[in-house]
């Protein structure tokens, strides 16, 4: 799984609630208040941590509401610490995670965690991979236990790992091969990073994964798979002394190894427009455009305005129904069928893209969707932001945060997150403060300051006619 997880409860909406909203009450605003109302402020506590003498780092958030715990272990090491002809390493390695160690066959992970009456499952990212159970709370020992067992005890053998590449192959076809926008989206990465290993795709290309070998995936497993290149995160109903007192009796155990030096990844300059034109099998065409643009610097030592406008401006561009993408382009122009923005404003990389994705209508051509697109920018440089839209995307992004955190399982996947990638997981108590901040001159400064064609990629989907017998190639997997 490479893709990020987010719990959320789930709220019931009656006659009543409906009629508030119809009012003018937004209903990010209404969830914002019914958390303050019915949830007690343990969900906002804080953070407790230590650190074991072989340098693996514990992170424990306590939250009583329910008898549930999620634990997390988090190493620092995903696709961007690969190398070119062994991409996709790292998401291999995963699937292996669950092959077998010294102490339990093949499968028996699973399990044991499912008839414990959990759920697990591991995801890979540029950034990371985590591992993760959510159990009843009494079960924390049995988690802590196995995910100590298998970073010091993995088992990979050639046989295990011919069956298991082959899941992988069939992940990536399923994932990336079979879809069109997902080819489109590999090859935005790859065109618009030619020098930076974010341009290598987090599952691998083919030919990497057709020539991988259990070798190297042992080799990777001792490069990174150390409790000093660890983090373990625990949410949930705890108290955090006898999570540090568990988690040193299992993991305390394992000595530190050496971690290799990670050299610095520079991205080579841009200077001009890239293009690109994907064929594939398709209904309708698509296009995405990416414009290069930073992350928050780890140090914080940089002003960091312009990441908050930055973020403040995605939202605005895209957070709802009514957002403008999808007021101008979809519902009022209808020069598209749907169209959003995003940006991922932390990585570890120290480089992100501030990105447009958008399905043309019929009739619509490549160069027309992406005036269209461009005329939104020009709009924002030329007149900035309304207040109404600034207060919007303001109360939506608090009530969001609220409500991300009201989640077991998200409280750790935000602090796992933060503190691999560099940051301190202190960084979500600023995040509404400065949000709060941004104004609409800074939202048109980062518009004019980044968004140009200088940092701009471009890969559009030329649709091909598709086969009525075609078949998937791919298949989707468990882990």
């Amino acid at each position: 799984m490479d893709k990020e997880l987010n719990d959320k409860i789930g709220v019931n909406y009656n006659s009543t609630t409906q009629a508030i909203y119809e009012k003018g009450l937004s209903m990010h605003l209404f969830k914002f208040l019914l958390l303050f109302i019915f949830f007690p402020l343990s969900v906002f506590s804080q953070v407790h941590e230590t650190k074991l003498s072989n340098g693996m780092r514990i992170l424990v958030k306590e939250d009583n509401r329910s008898p549930v715990v999620v634990s997390q272990v988090w190493y620092r090491a995903g696709s961007i610490d690969e190398v070119n002809g062994k991409t996709g390493i790292a998401h291999a390695l995963e699937h292996m995670m669950f092959k077998g160690t010294k102490s339990y066959k093949p499968g028996r992970f699973s399990e044991i965690i499912a008839a414990a009456g959990g759920r697990e499952n591991a995801f890979t990212g540029a950034d990371y991979t985590c591992y993760f159970q959510q159990l009843e709370k009494s079960q924390l020992p049995l988690s802590i236990k196995m995910e100590a067992d298998r970073m010091q005890n993995l088992v990979i053998t050639e046989e295990e790992f011919k069956k298991e590449i082959k899941v992988v192959m069939e992940e990536r076809l399923w994932r990336t091969d079979d879809r069109p926008t997902s080819k489109v989206n590999e090859l935005m990465q790859s065109l618009a990073f030619v020098s930076h290993p974010y341009g290598r795709p987090i599952v691998g290309w083919m030919d990497d994964l057709k020539n991988m070998s259990y070798k190297d995936a042992q080799e990777w497993y001792d490069d990174w798979y150390a409790p000093n290149n660890a983090i373990l995160v625990v949410a949930g109903d705890v108290k955090h002394k006898d999570v540090f007192k568990l988690a040193k009796s299992h993991f305390g155990k394992i000595p530190a190894r050496e971690i290799k030096g990670r050299k610095p990844q520079i991205e080579a300059r841009q200077e001009g427009i890239r293009r690109a034109t994907l064929k594939a099998p398709s209904k309708l065409g698509y296009i995405q455009m990416g414009y290069k643009v930073p992350a928050l610097d780890k140090n914080l030592n940089n002003d960091s305005s312009d990441i908050y406008a930055l973020e403040v401006l995605a939202s605005i561009l895209s957070n709802s129904s009514t957002s403008r993408l999808n007021r101008n382009l979809v519902n009022t122009s209808g020069v598209a069928v749907s169209a959003s923005a995003g940006y991922a404003m932390l990585t570890r990389g120290g480089l992100s893209l501030f990105e447009f994705y958008a399905t043309p209508s019929e009739g619509i051509n490549d160069s027309e969707i992406e005036a269209a697109l461009k005329d939104e920018i020009a709009k924002i440089v030329n007149d900035g932001v309304t207040n109404d839209e600034l207060n919007r995307v303001k109360t939506g992004v608090i009530a969001g945060d609220v409500y991300q955190k009201d989640s077991v399982f998200s409280q750790g996947m935000l602090i796992g997150q933060l503190e691999t990638m560099g940051y301190s997981h202190k960084l979500m108590d600023q995040y509404i403060k400065n949000i709060k901040k941004v104004t609409s001159k800074q939202i048109q400064n980062v518009a004019a300051k980044y968004l140009i064609d200088d940092r701009l990629t471009v890969v559009t989907l030329d649709p091909q006619t598709i086969d009525p017998n075609h078949k998937s190639q791919g298949k989707p997997h468990v882990h």
